[in-house]
């Protein structure tokens, strides 16, 4: 059996990947940011968030087809759902967590609420927040397997044709991309945390 389309597929799935984590940061970080500000849009932004990280992918990936049809459209927006919990969740742990006395000590030393939140919080609550962009990486990624079910593409393809041919070889080399490729972020992204939790 040939693979001479890997190399596609697996540029495909990084793509799903990449773009779905970019959409749920820069929707996830501003939530997040926004959860901290009060009490009642906390509590309305994690339950949703919680919801989110209930329903299965698949379900996601089915529920968007009415509205958004079948192709990289709808799987990058579903993948970005599914990412985007775990970040908000991050993010306002992350916030919440900042030392009371750090943030009273800039005031003290005349920092305005921007350059509070700029020099002080965001530092401090960057190693927490960085875990969510973490398991939302390795989720996304695993998850962009299922993007072959509405015409995506990625290394789910792989995986399904392997099975249809009932080609084992194929579908462990597919299967084991796809295990890699997280493995390989979730790596990337631990050790990109721990840097920055030293240099606190």
């Amino acid at each position: 059996m040939a693979f001479y389309d890997l190399p596609a597929h697996v540029a495909q799935h990084l793509a799903l990947a990449l773009c779905a984590l970019a959409i749920a940061l820069a929707a996830g970080l501003p939530l997040g940011v926004a959860a901290t500000q009060s009490a009642w849009l906390r509590g309305a932004v994690l339950a949703t968030a919680g919801i989110g990280r209930t329903l299965p992918s698949l379900a996601v990936l089915m529920l968007l087809l009415p509205w958004l049809g079948v192709g990289t459209t709808p799987a990058v927006i579903a993948l970005a759902l599914l990412a985007l919990p775990p970040i908000v969740i991050s993010v306002d742990l992350g916030i919440r967590g900042v030392s009371r006395a750090a943030v009273d000590a800039a005031t003290g030393m005349g920092m305005t609420s921007f350059q509070r939140f700029t020099r002080v919080v965001v530092p401090l609550a960057l190693p927490v927040s960085f875990v969510g962009l973490r398991t939302a990486a390795t989720e996304t990624i695993a998850s962009a397997t299922l993007a072959t079910f509405i015409g995506a593409g990625g290394l789910g393809d792989e995986i399904v044709r392997g099975l249809q041919t009932d080609n084992a070889t194929l579908l462990f080399v597919a299967a084991a991309l796809v295990a890699a490729l997280a493995l390989g972020a979730d790596l990337a992204l631990g050790a990109a945390g721990r840097l920055m939790a030293e240099h606190q």
